[in-house]
């Protein structure tokens, strides 16, 4: 079987009910004006280092109910105890690094917010950039943030192109 040229020509032969379908159609690429949602999808991105993109799909809800539906001032303020509890939850990526970096990338983003007001306009403020200036951004703020998680969050967030091909009706859909 011939390999899919694209994440669009590969989910365009799944099932409706498919999470790489569902996730496709109604969330990559689609803008996030939510600081938690956005910082949630960050958590995403950073957890799926070295897995598929299908096993954080199923535990997306899991993610969500472990870290305080992402509540960035909430994990900001996780202490030895949130981490341990984190550490036994089976229902997500049982990692260390990846779970302190959660809690840095909070803290990070609270500092940001005094001088922007949200995550999202620190986001916005920043000038065009091509995935290198946007890399080397992210690791001067944030843990855990090489070049494939920070180039995943901006095109799954809007922020870089790339997240659909022009033939694909989702592409339409976010590019009007």
């Amino acid at each position: 079987m011939e390999k899919p040229s694209s994440y669009c020509a590969f989910v365009a032969t799944l099932d409706e009910n498919n999470l790489h379908k569902i996730y496709h159609d109604t969330q990559y690429g689609f803008s996030i004006q939510d600081d938690n949602e956005l910082f949630g999808r960050l958590i995403l991105e950073i957890n799926q280092a070295g897995l598929s993109w299908i096993t954080i799909l199923k535990k997306q809800n899991s993610f969500r109910l472990a870290y305080d539906n992402f509540n960035i001032q909430k994990i900001a303020n996780y202490t030895q105890t949130d981490i341990d509890r984190l550490l036994r939850n089976e229902g997500i990526i049982r990692n260390r690094l990846k779970i302190n970096a959660a809690i840095y990338n909070a803290q990070a983003i609270l500092k940001l917010k005094k001088e922007y007001k949200s995550f999202k306009n620190w986001l916005d403020s920043q000038p065009k950039m091509e995935l290198k200036d946007w890399v080397k951004l992210f690791k001067k703020h944030f843990k855990f943030v090489g070049g494939e998680i920070t180039n995943e969050f901006l095109m799954s967030t809007g922020y870089l192109p790339g997240s659909h091909i022009q033939e694909c009706p989702i592409y339409k859909k976010i590019n009007h």
